[in-house]
């Protein structure tokens, strides 16, 4: 414990005393963890070999487990602890304030441990996995994107995720903060100025500064081919990585000007409160239709927006507004999904009701928001994989699909 007792002018929250800061980073990161598993064994059931996109080594033998069941092991090994340290910090503190700041070490244990899980070379805890995973998080770190032959959609994938983890990783900063700022406590009131009203801010953007780096490789990898051939090639002139990055680009004014509300001074900004709203509300609507078009029409080759998609509507096997590739064959579940993500881009309309404006202010909705993006996220990567292999492989359209209740038993491992 602190040998500083931490005070905090206002009184925590009733969410705050049951899942303080540090628990809250702690079970999204490995809700991560299992959403992952769930991806790799659920894609694997209806016959898409993620290892092979992402260039992951294969298993050498037979008697090792699969890569699902590995993550799944992971993840276990990553619950455990978490749900023992939370129900030691619920009986220590029984609710008390001051119990609940004395006790901030307990949280961070666990984080100290999660990441020493990944660092600690023991063979059982999926070694292999773990090491690809910071092999990767090291190279997009600075926006390194590798070439299509050594995993580059495998760092895409992984960069895009950290987007939806920001504000987690914001969120984190925070609690690391508060923990060594003399008189505060980690599972205090998140104080979300902590190191200046700009810090933040700028942590959050980080991993849309890695897309955008990448998005801009990509580009400059095109015409750098284009110029070496002397003809624009099969992946055209790069304007489509340029637009890319103005997606990626677009969340920039929106972390600004969100920045710029939570420490409002009309002396300093130049502006009222309600123009400041206002220029907000335009850059999360660019931002949120910008990200779902493009989830729509480039991550998942999706007609619903282009011509075809009236002259494909009498097609059998080209549903309206879907492709004529597809591993999933239940047609609602395309629809489903791309209304589950204009939903969950649109949160931010929260906001524009009286009754619901401070809900995301509120440490219980910064939390719900923050799940609801990473759900968002795991829906994402099904049909981005499955997108990205349909690319590669060109499948016939098949006559049947797998439901999700199916893939426990019916692709059961050896």
């Amino acid at each position: 414990m602190a040998d500083e007792v931490p005070v905090v002018p206002d009184e925590l929250d009733s969410f705050s005393l049951i899942l303080p800061l540090p628990f809250r980073v702690a079970i999204i990161l490995v809700l991560g963890v299992w959403a992952w598993g769930l991806n790799l064994h659920y894609l694997r059931a209806i016959k898409i070999d993620v290892p092979a996109l992402i260039h992951y080594p294969g298993r050498s033998s037979a008697t090792e487990p699969s890569h699902h069941l590995s993550t799944y092991r992971l993840a276990s090994i990553l619950t455990i602890p978490l749900a023992a340290s939370l129900f030691l910090f619920w009986m220590i503190t029984h609710g008390n304030q001051q119990a609940a700041l004395n006790w901030q070490i307990l949280p961070n244990l666990y984080l100290l441990g999660l990441v020493a899980t990944f660092v600690i070379p023991v063979h059982f805890l999926s070694r292999s996995g773990r090491y690809r995973t910071l092999s990767i998080l090291r190279r997009i770190s600075i926006g390194g994107l590798a070439e299509p032959q050594n995993g580059k959609f495998g760092d895409i994938l992984m960069a895009d995720v950290l987007t939806s983890y920001a504000k987690v990783l914001g969120d984190l900063f925070i609690a690391l903060c508060m923990f060594f700022t003399p008189g505060k406590s980690s599972t205090g009131r998140p104080d979300r100025s902590c190191g200046g009203p700009w810090l933040i801010p700028l942590i959050i953007a980080i991993p849309s500064m890695i897309r955008l780096r990448q998005c801009l490789i990509e580009y400059y990898r095109v015409r750098a081919s284009n110029q070496k051939t002397g003809t624009i090639g099969s992946h055209g002139w790069g304007g489509q990585h340029l637009a890319n990055a103005l997606k990626y680009s677009s969340a920039f004014p929106v972390i600004a000007l969100s920045a710029l509300q939570r420490g409002f001074d009309p002396a300093k900004i130049g502006l009222s409160e309600t123009s400041l709203f206002r220029l907000w509300l335009l850059a999360v609507f660019v931002n949120s239709f910008y990200s779902f078009w493009w989830d729509v029409t480039k991550d998942w080759d999706l007609t619903l927006f282009s011509v075809s998609a009236t002259k494909d509507r009498n097609d059998p096997d080209h549903p309206f507004g879907l492709r004529k590739n597809r591993f999933f064959h239940v047609h609602e579940v395309y629809y489903a999904v791309i209304a589950i993500d204009l939903m969950l881009r649109c949160t931010w309309s929260l906001k524009l009701s009286p009754h619901l404006y401070h809900f995301n202010d509120l440490e219980g909705g910064i939390f719900m928001m923050e799940l609801l993006e990473v759900f968002r996220r795991w829906v994402w990567i099904f049909f981005r994989v499955e997108t990205e292999w349909v690319r590669n492989n060109r499948p016939p359209v098949p006559q049947e699909d797998v439901l999700l209740s199916d893939f426990g038993n019916k692709y059961e491992d050896e």
